[in-house]
C-alpha cells in the first residue's frame, strides 16, 4: 500500500517591534530581553532545521525607539535600521502598522523602496487610482516538496482606524476601508482564484472580544476586529495579529491565532502539517507557540556590528544634558500622579500652552514607566517620557465638550468594594491604556469617582473661578491622537481646528528646555480626584 505524501511548513512572525533592535532599555542603557537582534538568533536557529520557512512582520516596525528616532531625524538619506535587519534576515513580507505613518508618507514610501520584500496591504487605497496604496494585497509562496509543493497565500490587512489617531497631513490621498469587509472580499477572491493549500491573514489589529467568552473587551469601534474575522469569514487557516501588544498563541473557531507581544519580546511560530489525498493537499494539523526571548538567547553579533555606529551615536545623543530642574519633577507613583495636579504634568501642559498659544491644555502621562525629570535633563529623559511622535493640535471647543471629555477621562478610575480607588480594568487589559487618562491645565475641576459614570465632574470653572457654561467657546491644545478622537474621545471629532504644530512633542519639549535652561517645578493644584480615597497602586 502506497504511503501518503506529507509536507510540513514553519511560519515565523514578528509584530510591533517599534524600532527595538538592540536588547537595550534606552531609559537606563541596560540590557533587556527584547529586540530584533535577539529575535534574529531565534530565527537563525529555526532555519537550521527548516531552511524554507516563511518569515513575516506584522507592522509597527519603523517607529518607537530612540534609535529609530535618531535615525529619522539625523540620518537623512540612510537606510532605516529596522528594514536593514529585515533585509539581512530575508523576510518574505511585511504589513504596514498604524505607526508606520508617524513620520509621514515620504518616509514610509522610502522604507518600502528600501525593502527586499513586499509590503502587503489590501485595505489602504490610493484615492486617485482606487488601487492598494502600498504594494500588493497578497502574495503566494510555495513550500514543501519541490516536485509537488504546497501553495500558501498571505493576505495583508491593517486596521482602518488609523485616521482617528494620525496627523491628517500624513494620510493625504488615502482611503482606509473597513478591515473586516476587506478581509472578507479578498479571502473569497484568493480562495476562488488562487486555490491555496493554506491561507494566512496577517492583520495589524487585535481582538475586540475575549477569545474564550466572546464578551466585548472594548467599545466596538472597528479598531480591532480579529474576533469577527475568525468567526465570520470562512476560508482563513491562520490569523496573525498585533497592535495590542499581547502574547497569544491559540485556536479560535478552527483558525490558528498568533500575536507575539511587542519590542521583540517573542517570536511567533506556526507549524502546519499536510497530507496528500488524491491530488490535493489536506491540512492534518496546525499549531501555534511563542518562542520567548530570555537570558539564554544571545543577540546576533552580525546585526550588532552592522548597527554599532548608529547605536553609539544614539547613546551619545541621549546622554547630552539639555537643561536643569529647580525643585522636583520626578514621578514616584504614576497612580498618584493621576489623582491630583502634579508638577511634571503641569510642566507638560505649560509647554503645550506656550508653544501653541492656547489658554487651556490637556495631556496624559503616556506610560507607567514614565519617571519625569531628575535634577539634570537629558534627551534620554525626554524620550523616556514622550515616546510617541504626536504633534499638537488646537481645537475650538465648547464648555459641554470639555465637560464630556472630563467625564470620559474620569472613567479611568473605579472604587472597589473595599472603598479604595483603583484603575478601571478596561484600561489595563487586554492592553494597557494609561495614555487615555488626561490631566488639564487652564481650568479648575474635581472628579468624584463615587458617582456614576457620566456624572463625576462635580466642579468645572475657569482658573478665576467663573463658571464654564455649555455654550462658552475656548481654544484647547492637545496631542494629535486625542484631537482625532483617539481613546474614545468622540466629543473632539470634527471640531474646528484652530492651528496645528508640526513638530512632535519630544522635539518641542527638548527645545523648550534648551531655551529656558532651568525648569522650575510648580503646581497650582487646579484639579483633583475626590474624595481622597486610600489608593491601590
Amino acid at each position: 500500500m502506497k504511503k501518503n505524501q506529507t509536507a510540513v511548513c514553519e511560519i515565523l512572525v514578528t509584530s510591533d517591534i517599534h524600532g527595538h533592535i538592540y536588547p537595550t532599555d534606552y531609559r537606563t542603557a541596560e540590557d533587556k530581553n527584547l529586540g530584533l537582534a535577539k529575535i534574529a538568533s531565534l530565527i537563525r536557529r529555526e532555519r537550521q532545521h527548516a531552511p524554507d520557512l516563511l518569515l513575516l512582520d506584522n507592522g509597527d516596525l519603523i517607529q518607537g525607539s530612540p534609535l529609530t528616532s535618531y535615525c529619522v531625524k539625523h540620518c537623512s538619506g540612510e537606510s532605516h535600521p529596522a528594514v536593514a535587519v529585515l533585509n539581512l534576515l530575508a523576510y518574505d513580507a511585511a504589513v504596514p502598522g498604524n505607526h508606520e505613518f508617524n513620520y509621514g508618507q515620504d518616509i514610509l514610501r522610502s522604507v518600502i523602496e528600501e525593502s527586499n520584500f513586499p509590503w502587503l496591504s489590501a485595505g489602504m487605497i490610493d484615492r486617485l487610482t482606487g488601487e492598494p496604496a502600498f504594494g500588493r494585497p497578497y502574495i503566494v509562496k510555495k513550500a514543501g516538496p519541490s516536485a509537488d509543493p504546497v501553495k500558501i497565500a498571505i493576505l495583508g490587512v491593517t486596521t482602518h482606524y488609523i485616521p482617528n489617531w494620525e496627523n491628517p497631513l500624513h494620510l493625504q490621498g488615502l482611503e482606509f476601508r473597513d478591515a473586516l469587509e476587506t478581509t472578507r472580499a479578498w479571502v473569497s477572491h484568493i480562495r476562488e482564484q488562487e486555490r491555496p493549500d493554506l491561507l494566512i491573514v496577517s492583520y495589524h489589529g487585535g481582538f475586540e472580544r475575549d477569545l474564550a467568552s466572546g464578551e466585548a473587551t472594548e467599545k466596538l469601534t472597528g479598531e480591532n476586529q480579529g474576533y469577527a474575522i475568525c468567526r465570520e469569514i470562512e476560508g482563513i487557516d491562520v490569523l496573525i495579529t498585533g497592535h495590542q501588544h499581547r502574547l497569544l498563541a491559540t485556536q479560535l473557531d478552527g483558525v490558528t491565532v498568533i500575536q507575539p507581544g511587542c519590542h521583540g519580546q517573542a517570536l511567533g511560530r506556526i507549524l502546519v502539517d499536510w497530507e496528500k489525498r488524491g491530488d490535493q493537499w489536506k491540512i492534518r494539523h496546525k499549531s501555534a507557540e511563542l518562542l520567548m526571548v530570555d537570558e539564554s538567547v544571545s543577540a546576533d553579533e552580525t546585526i550588532l556590528a552592522m548597527l554599532s555606529g548608529l547605536e553609539a551615536k544614539t547613546q551619545s545623543w541621549l546622554d547630552q544634558p539639555i537643561g536643569q530642574v529647580k525643585g522636583d519633577l520626578r514621578i514616584t507613583s504614576p497612580f498618584l500622579c493621576r489623582t491630583a495636579d502634579h508638577p511634571f504634568m503641569e510642566f507638560v501642559n505649560k509647554v503645550q500652552m506656550e508653544v501653541a498659544g492656547a489658554p487651556i491644555s490637556c495631556a496624559a502621562l503616556l506610560s507607567d514607566e514614565s519617571q519625569g525629570f531628575g535634577p539634570t535633563i537629558t534627551m534620554r529623559d525626554v524620550l523616556g517620557n514622550f515616546m510617541y511622535p504626536n504633534t499638537l493640535t488646537v481645537l475650538r471647543l465648547q464648555g459641554r465638550d470639555i465637560r464630556a471629555a472630563l467625564e470620559q477621562t474620569a472613567a479611568y478610575f473605579v472604587v472597589g468594594s473595599d472603598g479604595r480607588l483603583a484603575i478601571n480594568p478596561a484600561y489595563i487589559a487586554p492592553k494597557a491604556q494609561h495614555y487615555n487618562y488626561d490631566m488639564w491645565e487652564g481650568i479648575r475641576y474635581e472628579l468624584d469617582i463615587s458617582r456614576p459614570l457620566g456624572q463625576r465632574v462635580v466642579k468645572l470653572t475657569y482658573l478665576d473661578g467663573s463658571a464654564m457654561e455649555d455654550e462658552m467657546e475656548a481654544e484647547v491644545v492637545m496631542n494629535s491622537y486625542r484631537a482625532g478622537g483617539g481613546g474614545d474621545y468622540e466629543m473632539f471629532k470634527g471640531k474646528p481646528v484652530v492651528r496645528e504644530i508640526g513638530a512632535d512633542m519630544a522635539e518641542l519639549v527638548a527645545e523648550y528646555i534648551r531655551e529656558h535652561g532651568t525648569i522650575e517645578a510648580s503646581c497650582n493644584d487646579n484639579w483633583r480626584v475626590i474624595p481622597p480615597y486610600p489608593v491601590v497602586q
